[in-house]
């Protein structure tokens, strides 16, 4: 069914006249606006119109929109050890209050960056920040998220290592990283080469050893990867055959206790920056980070924020570097990266403020000490095995005797959101989910999760 061509029906709204319309279609030599739309799956393309009754006064839209939404389980109303990229983490009170201050929440890209100290300061602080957390020399000033972050790291990669084509990703980072990184480059002639993982659930080195080719530019991988499993950077870093190396950090507060990539040799680290104090809030918005060594900060997308001093001697801060297409001729811009995630990078940057290096460490330290109660307290039920034998942070992959999405269902009628079920991602893996905990998880959590699952697994039996 093809929607309401708005040349035809006048009762829609929409901005432009019809006659603006068609000449605009006439000018790109388009018929209709639906050929606009073409790229976009049909399976996730409304061919209807909104099935919204009326017309109703305001009052009444109102109470029909407070019912509809009411009808949302949140992981508010549950007790969720969903991961998988969004975790919910302790955020002070003090974030979102500050956040409403006017001059943060309505500020804009600084065009004239001199007179928008405020904005430049906290940016600079969120710029070191991540530097002192991944062990890399200069960061940008955000990205949209994590998994467009990695796509600017492998098109940094290109930039830096000319004349080659594939990219390795690991086939354990998480699918819809790996996903936006096709989309991306789907019509820039690279070689996207997935390479699998052990019974450990790390990258399987040998497999990577033999893919990386004298044509391979870049090696992505994930730590924790999307298995829950940390990654060994020194073997990675010992095959990869002079392509740049990416890790990727989607469990931002496993940097407070574990190992940072840049003390391993790893050129590039970008990830996402939700855990550090962003509420999960149905997917977004989130922040990506990125943070290079020194010899390759020229090739960074986006913009860079530097201290200084002014005509009085007096600490400033100034728009050091910026690459972008608005702010620089378009064919000499290494991204069309037109905004960074200023809002989430202060909420982000407030955080790690707050925290301190005390904090954030004790925030990791307690959802590593908890995952580990878990783990143990399932195994020790009898009713579950551990696929993977690697190292985990807060996050791990349990097996049952039965379909997950079935277990997983169990839960949530007892209000737990028991896991991610990792067939919708993996072939063959239809009996395993991914369970996430954090510091806000008590032990009565915990320990009733292990009570809920096993009594879900022994119905099942029956």
């Amino acid at each position: 069914m093809t929607l309401p061509d708005p040349l035809q029906d006048q009762h829609r709204y929409i901005p432009n006249a019809s006659e603006d319309v068609r000449e605009m279609l006439g000018v790109i030599g388009v018929d209709s606006i639906d050929r606009l739309f073409e790229t976009i799956p049909g399976d996730v393309k409304l061919d209807r119109m909104l099935d919204i009754p009326g017309p109703w006064s305001e009052i009444e839209s109102r109470r029909w929109f407070r019912e509809l939404a009411a009808r949302n389980k949140t992981a508010a109303d549950h007790l969720s050890f969903l991961g998988g990229g969004a975790y919910a983490h302790y955020q002070p009170a003090c974030v979102d209050q500050l956040l409403l201050r006017a001059e943060f929440l309505t500020s804009y890209t600084p065009y004239q960056p001199e007179v928008s100290q405020g904005t430049l300061q906290s940016i600079f602080e969120y710029q070191t920040h991540q530097c002192m957390l991944t062990g890399l020399d200069v960061a940008n000033a955000s990205l949209y998220d994590g998994s467009t972050a990695l796509c600017e790291a492998v098109l940094l990669a290109d930039r830096v290592v000319k004349n080659r084509t594939k990219v390795i990703i690991a086939r354990s980072m998480h699918p819809q990283y790996t996903a936006t990184v096709r989309t991306y480059v789907q019509n820039l002639g690279y070689e996207i080469v997935e390479v699998g993982w052990t019974k450990e659930g790390r990258i399987d080195l040998q497999a990577l050893k033999r893919a990386c080719t004298p044509d391979v530019f870049a090696v992505a991988i994930q730590s924790p990867n999307f298995l829950g499993v940390l990654e060994d950077y020194d073997a990675i870093g010992a095959v990869t055959n002079g392509a740049v190396k990416i890790a990727v950090i989607a469990e931002a507060t496993s940097l407070g206790i574990v190992s940072p990539p840049g003390k391993h040799g790893f050129e590039i680290c970008v990830g996402e920056g939700q855990a550090w104090g962003v509420p999960t809030q149905f997917g977004g918005p989130y922040v990506g980070f990125m943070v290079v060594k020194e010899a390759l900060k020229r090739h960074m997308p986006g913009r860079l924020v530097g201290q200084t001093v002014d005509v009085d001697g007096r600490r400033a801060f100034v728009l050091t570097l910026a690459t972008r297409e608005q702010h620089i001729r378009r064919g000499k811009a290494t991204s069309n990266i037109c905004t960074n995630e200023a809002l989430i990078a202060l909420a982000a940057n407030m955080y790690l403020s707050l925290m301190g290096k005390e904090g954030l460490r004790e925030v990791a330290w307690q959802s590593m000490q908890k995952a580990a109660y878990l783990r143990d307290r399932l195994l020790a039920s009898g009713k579950v095995t551990l696929p993977f034998s690697g190292a985990v942070y807060n996050e791990f992959v349990i097996r049952t005797s039965f379909p997950a999405a079935e277990i997983l269902a169990d839960l949530e009628h007892e209000q737990i959101l028991g896991g991610i079920p990792l067939a919708q991602f993996y072939a063959g893996h239809e009996n395993d989910f991914l369970v996430a905990v954090t510091e806000l998880h008590t032990r009565e959590h915990l320990d009733r999760y292990v009570g809920v699952l096993s009594a879900a697994i022994a119905r099942e039996r029956r």
